[in-house]
C-alpha cells in the first residue's frame, strides 16, 4: 500500500448545539460566518463558512461543550477578532496573550459551551 498517494482535503469541526437558531445567529453575527447549507426542518445540521474555515453545527438538545477546546481557528487579526468578541459580550475563557509556542491567541466560549481557540502566528 502507498500512504504517499493518499491526499487529505479540509477537515472540519463537528460542534454540537442545544439551540440551531441561536448558534448560527452566534457564528454568523459574531465570528462572521455564512450559513452555506443546512439539513432538516426543523434544521438538525448547518455548516458555516468564512474564508478557508468551516464549522459543522450538530443539533443534540441539552447539549452543553466540554471543558476543552474543541476548535483551533487560525486568523490574520488575532487583536481585531479578540476585540469583536469583546464588542459583543463573548465568554472569554483564556485572555489574549503571546504564547510560548509561537502564538498569540485566545479562548471563547460559544452559546453552549464550546470553546473555541482562536490565535495569529
Amino acid at each position: 500500500m502507498n500512504d504517499s498517494a493518499i491526499r487529505f482535503g479540509r477537515i472540519a469541526a463537528g460542534i454540537g448545539v442545544a439551540d440551531m437558531e441561536r448558534a448560527v445567529a452566534f457564528y454568523t453575527d459574531v465570528l462572521g460566518f455564512a450559513p452555506v447549507f443546512r439539513n432538516g426542518d426543523p434544521v438538525i445540521f448547518a455548516i458555516m463558512e468564512r474564508d478557508a474555515a468551516e464549522l459543522h453545527l450538530l443539533l443534540a438538545p441539552g447539549y452543553r461543550g466540554p471543558a476543552f477546546n474543541v476548535a483551533h481557528l487560525f486568523v490574520d487579526d488575532v487583536d481585531a477578532l479578540h476585540a469583536r468578541c469583546v464588542a459583543h459580550d463573548v465568554p472569554i475563557v483564556k485572555a489574549i496573550a503571546d504564547k510560548d509556542y509561537g502564538m498569540r491567541a485566545f479562548v471563547i466560549e460559544d452559546p453552549d459551551g464550546n470553546r473555541i481557540d482562536i490565535g495569529q502566528p
